[in-house]
């Protein structure tokens, strides 16, 4: 069942540049318009329309991921052309870079989150790593099937790649003010410290 999660598989039109011929593998797949819908949702890239997710959701391909399984490893150089979005499940996000020893827990991903599009971009480390707390279906948009689209439709991409700019900044603004924050009360604390006692 999950193979055919979009119809007729659109992997198999892959052999095919054709970007029509994507679609049509497409129609008449509820699980597609799902995905297409999660895809522009709140917690996803709103900044495209239904038509234009439906059109990258025909680049994606199904993807299952055990309960358990880390998919994505801080720190992996390997293994950081795609980005997956959740249809299904839960995906817990840890880092060690803060404690360098036991994992921290930086948030809980469900359905509709997009997961790992810095790497989709820019290839670099990944910064933190991903279990499946649950069993996940998602969706997976590889570097090749990006640039696949860059070719078939220039516009779609670039309006991916704008939402995907877009949500990083907004990521990278609330990092922001939480390292101002933090620098804020490392002040506040070291002037409490060098305050004389009263004796």
């Amino acid at each position: 069942m999950f193979k055919t999660l979009f119809g007729r598989n659109p992997a198999s039109s892959s052999h095919s540049n054709n970007h029509s011929a994507r679609l049509r593998a497409l129609e008449g797949s509820a699980s597609a318009d799902k995905a297409a819908a999660m895809l522009i949702g709140p917690a996803a890239l709103m900044q495209l329309s239904h038509d234009e997710a439906r059109i990258v959701v025909s680049y994606m391909r199904p993807h299952r991921i055990d309960q358990g399984t880390i998919f994505i490893r801080e720190g992996d150089v390997d293994k950081t052309d795609f980005m997956l979005l959740v249809l299904h499940g839960e995906v817990t996000v840890e880092t060690i870079v803060v404690s360098r020893s036991e994992p921290i827990t930086l948030t809980v991903l469900g359905p509709g989150r997009v997961i790992g599009e810095m790497g989709l971009l820019d290839g670099e480390p990944r910064a933190a790593s991903c279990t499946a707390t649950t069993d996940v279906h998602g969706a997976i948009l590889t570097r090749g099937g990006l640039a696949q689209l860059l070719d078939d439709d220039p516009r779609t991409a670039a309006k991916l790649m704008m939402a995907i700019s877009l949500r990083l900044a907004v990521r990278l603004r609330e990092s922001t003010d939480k390292l101002k924050m933090y620098t804020q009360l490392t002040q506040a604390m070291q002037q409490e410290i060098n305050q004389p006692t009263v004796q």
